[in-house]
Formats: C-alpha cells, sequence, structure tokens
C-alpha cells in the first residue's frame, strides 16, 4: 500500500481501531492484547481503550482464561472487519 493509498484510507477509517478488527480478522481466533498491540504499532493502553469500546458495540468479546484475557470478534465484528479490509485493498 503506497503512501497515498494510506492517506485515503485513513481519511475514511481511524487507523488503529480498523486495523485492530482486522488484524483480529486475519487468523480467524482469540489474541490477547498485547499481540493486538504490537501488531498495529500501537501502545498496550491504548489497544485496550479502543478494544474497550468495540465491546461496548458487541464488535468484541473478551474471554478470560485464567489470569489471561484474549480477545475475539463476534459476527457482526467479523462482518465489519471484512468489509473494512476489502476496502483497504481498493484503496
Amino acid at each position: 500500500m503506497g503512501k497515498k493509498q494510506k492517506d485515503i484510507f485513513e481519511v475514511f477509517f481511524r487507523r488503529k481501531p480498523a486495523m485492530i478488527l482486522v488484524a483480529l480478522n486475519k487468523e480467524m481466533r482469540s489474541k490477547y492484547g498485547s499481540v493486538l498491540a504490537k501488531e498495529v504499532d500501537c501502545t498496550y493502553s491504548h489497544a485496550v481503550k479502543i478494544l474497550q469500546e468495540m465491546e461496548k458495540a458487541r464488535l468484541v468479546v473478551f474471554e478470560k482464561q485464567g489470569r489471561i484475557k484474549t480477545i475475539k470478534l463476534t459476527d457482526a465484528g467479523q462482518k465489519i472487519a471484512e468489509h473494512i479490509g476489502k476496502i483497504k485493498e481498493i484503496l
């Protein structure tokens, strides 16, 4: 994706939240917050704040496994992530 393409993508979407959804959809399995933060190049605290907003919007769910929380897309989150991925490819 060239510089101009990235610029236009960011006109339509806030980069970090959009890329978090795409990253979660990429492997179709639950991920840790720290892994997602690294994948989209943001701090862990910023990623968690975004993910909490996504949870309120019912796009992701947190699954607690012992002391560790993983994040998984809901059906609605998966559909949105797929569409964002397609738009990113077009731009």
